[in-house]
């Protein structure tokens, strides 16, 4: 943790990239930006939204409705949604205090990495940290804000992976009980040919709007971040 605010206190400093040239600046900018969807990935919501989102298209057996850009895009706008009370705190007391040179660069990093570390500990398993914890040797912190930011991103992303799979499980359940059904009908019919998935298909995209089914999946994941 000392060196990740070494450093980013050496990046933050407005002389330093004041004494670089502009290309150098535009590239280290653009390099920057390679790093953003990794960090959507690993520091936000999305990847339990975005999963949980695929789970629905996977059991109602729709491959490719709703396309990947609209799974997408609405993962990325309900992580906006779920994310902006926090990304509203940094604002808040990191980025428009360091804007008002109220606050140094290594200060303002400090305070956005501290609000972003309290919501992802909120999300994080206590075994999944212990684990990490467990494996770098570092010594259990006394409380969780000095949690090191290297132990708790990839403890914060297995508890997204869990909890994204445990919510697409009781996703399944009531698609496959239309599919067990459409079986075992079309077998007593002796349509032994027929592919249940082709008379199942329907049924589940009925079953799923008549439950307002996206309605149902938006509150659920909006409340899982309680």
């Amino acid at each position: 943790m000392n060196e990740l605010n070494q450093v980013a206190s050496r990046l933050t400093d407005s002389q330093f990239f004041d004494n670089l040239s502009p290309t150098l600046q535009m590239a280290l900018f653009l390099g920057s930006l390679v790093m953003l969807p990794a960090a959507l990935a690993s520091l936000t919501c999305f990847t339990r939204i975005v999963i949980v989102l695929s789970f629905v298209r996977r059991g109602m057996a729709a491959q490719e409705i709703p396309p990947n850009s609209v799974l997408i895009g609405l993962a990325l706008f309900l992580t906006l949604f779920v994310m902006s009370p926090t990304w509203n705190a940094i604002s808040d007391d990191a980025v428009l205090p360091y804007l008002d040179n109220q606050l140094s660069g290594e200060q303002a990093f400090q305070r956005g990495i501290r609000i972003q570390q309290q919501f992802m500990l909120r999300q994080t398993r206590k075994h999944d940290l212990a684990l990490f914890i467990h494996m770098s040797g570092e010594t259990p912190p006394q409380t969780p804000e000095d949690t090191s930011i290297r132990v708790l991103v990839p403890a914060f992303v297995i508890s997204e992976l869990k909890t994204a799979f445990l919510m697409g499980f009781a996703i399944f359940i009531p698609f496959l009980l239309v599919d067990v059904v459409v079986s075992t009908v079309l077998m007593s019919m002796g349509m032994f040919m027929m592919p249940p998935v082709i008379v199942s298909t329907p049924f589940k995209v009925l079953l799923f709007v008549l439950a307002d089914g996206w309605h149902l999946v938006a509150l659920s994941l909006g409340e899982s971040f309680g």
